[in-house]
């Protein structure tokens, strides 16, 4: 399993680091445009992401600009089924949630503070099958 963490927050970083290491490779970016690079540097190592968790509130390029901009080279490259991603967020509010799901086609959304039994029940909800004996 591949993962990436995308959060300017260093504390949710490491966490969810912590929380996914068990279970496979963990990239971290400290922004939205750091985590596009990353993602597009996956796909040059034909090494995907099985999952992506990714603040919303970052500098330089937002957790919303930088998913559209992911499923944007997902499109181009013809790239189906799109990545699993996971938007986290300090803010509990409708219009994030509404632009999470339908305009960057988020699949899950988690509010912080992150709990690894919240985490865990959202990556089993997508699909995403965690070595056994791990969780």
């Amino acid at each position: 399993m591949r993962f990436l963490v995308v959060d300017d927050d260093f504390e949710t970083r490491i966490l969810v680091q912590k929380l996914l290491r068990p279970f496979g490779d963990v990239d971290v970016a400290t922004d939205g445009e750091e985590g596009v690079e990353c993602f597009v540097q996956a796909l040059k190592e034909k090494e995907p992401y099985d999952l992506i968790t990714m603040d919303i509130l970052m500098p330089n390029i937002d957790g919303q600009q930088a998913l559209r901009e992911i499923r944007e080279i997902e499109k181009e490259k013809n790239i189906s089924p799109s990545t699993r991603v996971i938007m986290i967020s300090g803010l509990d509010d409708n219009e994030e949630v509404h632009d999470a799901f339908f305009l960057g086609e988020a699949i899950s959304y988690i509010v912080k503070p992150i709990k690894r039994e919240a985490l865990l029940e959202e990556i089993a909800k997508l699909g995403v099958e965690l070595p056994a004996g791990k969780a």
